[in-house]
């Protein structure tokens, strides 16, 4: 009688093929996961809407009352809010993908299935709160009057990109932590750091020319100001901040599968 074997991560080079035909297992832990987070809470899914009002609301204080930060034309609260949507979409992407591994280990030691479907899920929830906060964003929007203009069909674009940067990042933070338990505390501090360093609480034409550059290869600065240029109509995103954006992101994408990939056969022996 003869065996087969099954190594994690290689499947007769079907590994992509093997990705759609384990869709169902992808839509199983995303579903799992929400039910999770918002099933017998107190908060609820209004967690999804009380964090970026809270952290608007102290950026606002903090940039646009203390620090005297000019938003334009637009409210502050509006600009900050506009720019939290994307970055709360990365920063949970990025957390719980770091963890997704580890939490299903039980799984990745058992059965044979491609490994990127977990950080996938997660990302894929972290998206539903997404959607849930854009109702807030909406709300807001009437509430101070602003109508968006016909750039408002770009913004499925910057929503592809934001999906992008918080898969790339995903890929690249789940793998890393299977192999270093401890990178577990750096997380956090990315994410507290990025907050300050991406345009959230203050817009992109208030950083000195010199730090032009280096600004525009943080990924995330590109979809916060096409955020604020598709809702807002803000006319801060440059050409070559465009491309910049789509360049690091498309690495972050490339080089995150490839780590991934490479690691990936390693799993099942070290989580």
């Amino acid at each position: 009688m003869s065996s087969i074997t099954i190594e994690a991560g290689k499947s007769g080079g079907q590994y992509w093929h093997d990705l759609w035909r384990y869709r169902e297992l992808l839509y199983f832990l995303a579903w799992r996961d929400i039910l999770v987070r918002y099933k017998q809470t107190v908060i609820g899914v209004s967690w999804a809407v009380i964090r970026p009002v809270l952290t608007m609301i102290v950026l606002t204080i903090v940039f646009g009352e203390f620090a005297g930060m000019s938003s334009g034309a637009v409210p502050y609260p509006l600009m900050v809010l506009c720019g939290m949507l994307p970055w709360q979409f990365f920063a949970n992407a990025f957390a719980e993908s770091g963890n997704s591994l580890v939490s299903n280990q039980g799984m990745i030691t058992k059965v044979y299935f491609p490994r990127l479907v977990v950080p996938i899920s997660s990302v894929v929830t972290s998206f539903v709160d997404f959607l849930i906060s854009a109702v807030l964003m909406a709300l807001l929007l009437i509430y101070y009057g602003h109508t968006p203009d016909l750039r408002i069909f770009t913004l499925p674009f910057f929503v592809i990109l934001a999906f992008g940067a918080a898969f790339g990042a995903g890929v690249w933070v789940s793998a890393l932590m299977v192999r270093y338990r401890d990178f577990r505390y750096v997380i956090p501090f990315i994410v507290q750091f990025g907050l300050y360093i991406s345009p959230v609480g203050f817009s992109s034409t208030q950083v000195p020319e010199k730090w032009k550059l280096l600004h525009s290869i943080n990924p995330m600065a590109g979809v916060i100001d096409g955020f604020r240029y598709a809702l807002l109509g803000e006319s801060s995103l440059g050409g070559m901040q465009l491309i910049f954006t789509i360049l690091s992101i498309t690495a972050l994408i490339v080089s995150g599968l490839y780590y991934f990939r490479k690691t990936e056969k390693t799993f099942a022996d070290i989580i």
